[in-house]
């Protein structure tokens, strides 16, 4: 499973650029916001970060609207995926960018149904929202593995991102599901490399190792 990091701060995508394990980034108007920056400069500086694929958010809710929005953030550089909102217009939308070969991330996802025709409309990502499920009393992770399923028994080339990611076992819940991405905010991402057991055993280890009176280099 791939994973997105779900920011517009660009001094964190830089630092987790550095792990390695980062394979794309996804932002939208509100993150943008908190960040106190213009959105066309934002997006055009994480571009330049990396030839990974960075989700663009229009702001438009009518077709014509996005498209003219959605060209405009494609023409920024060609990892820009336009992201667009699983609505009708939305998926009129998708399918005006995939005949033109521009990658869409159809968002806003809470149903198979919303995903079968994302995948129609040619969607390069759908993104289920988990979370926002979970908080409602649903299973998030029920529906990734219902979208899995549909996708599987027709080949459908659009690939699951798994959004609305609030903790590690999301993350896990989102992998075991079969998700091709995970767009996970920050802190989530650094926790992944978290367990209890693994700070004790290092805590025990280095107290032997004292112990020792040895030094490798």
């Amino acid at each position: 499973m791939k994973f997105f990091v779900d920011t517009a701060d660009v001094g964190v995508i830089k630092d987790l650029l550095d792990t390695g394990f980062l394979d794309g980034v996804t932002t939208n108007p509100s993150l943008v916001a908190k960040s106190g920056r213009d959105f066309l400069e934002v997006i055009t500086e994480i571009c330049g970060l990396t030839d990974m694929p960075v989700s663009a958010e229009v702001s438009a809710v009518d077709t014509e609207g996005m498209i003219l929005e959605g060209e405009r953030l494609a023409g920024i550089a060609e990892n820009v995926v336009v992201k667009l909102p699983l609505t009708l217009d939305g998926l009129r939308a998708c399918r005006h960018f995939r005949q033109k070969g521009i990658r869409t991330n159809v968002t806003l996802c809470f149903s198979a149904n919303q995903a079968l025709l994302a995948a129609k409309a040619g969607a390069t990502y759908v993104s289920p929202f988990i979370g926002r499920l979970d908080d409602i009393n649903l299973e998030g992770s029920h529906l990734l593995g219902d979208i899995r399923t549909i996708y599987n028994n027709y080949d459908f080339e659009t690939r699951i991102l798994a959004a609305s990611i609030r903790s590690a076992n999301h993350v896990n819940q989102a992998a075991l599901a079969g998700a091709d991405v995970a767009t996970v905010p920050p802190g989530v991402i650094r926790k992944l490399a978290e367990h209890p057991l693994t700070q004790n055993g290092l805590a025990q280890f280095l107290s032997d190792w004292q112990d020792t009176g040895q030094s490798i280099v």
